[in-house]
């Protein structure tokens, strides 16, 4: 190998670790937290589908190019990700995206876009299979959030309930198939359960996990326009997408209800976890679900403020969350104990 070849390496190897490190961290907490816990195997193909995930949402969210522009640029992105579009090509559509990114993580994950590609491009063929399998799903997911919520001018809700488990399950629920999928194939002896049944489990989980998103998001969506609980149930509550930011009361019987369906997907996530072998990706996979579980319960107390204001646990119970799974090394007795008060407090 000569100098040149050598230094290349090294010039890839670092623009790789700063991926998945820096940017990784920058632009999500909670994920960047969880990832830490798993092995070197698992950390990469899952940090870098995330980082890929993420590049499409920043592209989807730029509210100030037009809708049109922004799915034809998931289009083309997406055809790189999945190795049929020049990068080149990408790099030039994404350019315009680069500066109206408001926060700077974003700008530098979009500014990253390329190397993500490339290492792409680097990792093993099984890996890279899989990662343009469930970023073909999302980026559908994120296109369809766009066509449907076409005018931020005007309250649009979504049809029905099977509409917003499409919506979930395109954005999340496939990522816990993707998930159970890798650790089959790189964790000796995963789970207790067979693949089938870890693979209905992880889905419903991914799914619990962003319909929290939607409930915790609802009132900042509905004043973009955006209402992803089912027009049909409002209605038969009497009450429009329109009327509930000023009338929220009468919106609290399907929010409650949403609350208790995302509530029983996260349990799915538990008996997910506990069915898992390998400690570090057991403590990896539950963080989330218990994080959740204490997100629901806080905006179950809110009640109809949660609309007007952000929902967030505070860092310093995600922190002490973290401590005691590393100090019991995710032992199935303390994630029960962890759930327990997540959900009671």
């Amino acid at each position: 190998m000569n100098f040149q070849t050598s230094a290349g390496v090294a010039n890839s190897g670092h623009r790789s670790r700063r991926l998945l490190t820096e940017i990784l961290r920058s632009v999500s907490r909670s994920f960047y937290l969880s990832i830490r816990f798993l092995p070197g195997q698992l950390r990469d193909p899952i940090a870098l589908a995330y980082l890929l995930a993420r590049a499409t949402d920043s592209v989807a969210d730029t509210t100030g190019i037009s809708g049109r522009v922004r799915i034809e640029t998931l289009e083309m992105l997406s055809d790189a990700i999945q190795g049929k579009a020049s990068r080149d090509v990408v790099v030039d559509l994404i350019a315009s995206f680069i500066p109206l990114q408001v926060n700077n993580s974003e700008r530098t994950l979009l500014e990253s876009s390329p190397d993500c590609l490339d290492r792409l491009d680097q990792i093993d063929q099984a890996d890279r299979n899989d990662i343009r399998i469930v970023l073909q799903k999302i980026t559908r997911g994120q296109m369809l959030d766009l066509q449907r919520f076409d005018n931020p001018k005007e309250i649009r809700a979504l049809g029905t309930a099977a509409d917003l488990d499409e919506y979930t399950y395109l954005v999340a629920g496939c990522v816990g198939e993707f998930w159970t999928r890798l650790c089959f194939r790189h964790v000796r002896n995963f789970a207790i359960l067979s693949e089938d049944e870890m693979l209905a489990l992880g889905k419903r989980y991914g799914m619990a996990l962003q319909l929290i998103n939607v409930l915790r998001d609802a009132g900042s969506d509905l004043r973009a326009g955006r209402c992803y609980l089912p027009e049909y149930e409002l209605n038969a509550a009497h009450v429009s997408a329109s009327q509930i930011l000023s009338e929220p009361e009468g919106f609290q019987l399907i929010y409650r209800a949403w609350l208790a369906k995302a509530k029983a997907g996260l349990e799915c996530g538990i008996e997910y976890s506990r069915a898992i072998e390998n400690r570090r990706v057991r403590a990896a996979t539950v963080l989330p679900a218990v994080i959740g579980a204490r997100t629901l319960s806080l905006l179950g107390n809110a009640g109809p403020a949660a609309l007007q204001r952000t929902v967030k646990v505070p860092r310093s119970e995600v922190r002490r969350m973290i401590l005691r799974l590393a100090l019991t090394f995710a032992s199935r007795k303390q994630i029960e104990s962890i759930w327990n008060r997540a959900t009671q407090e």
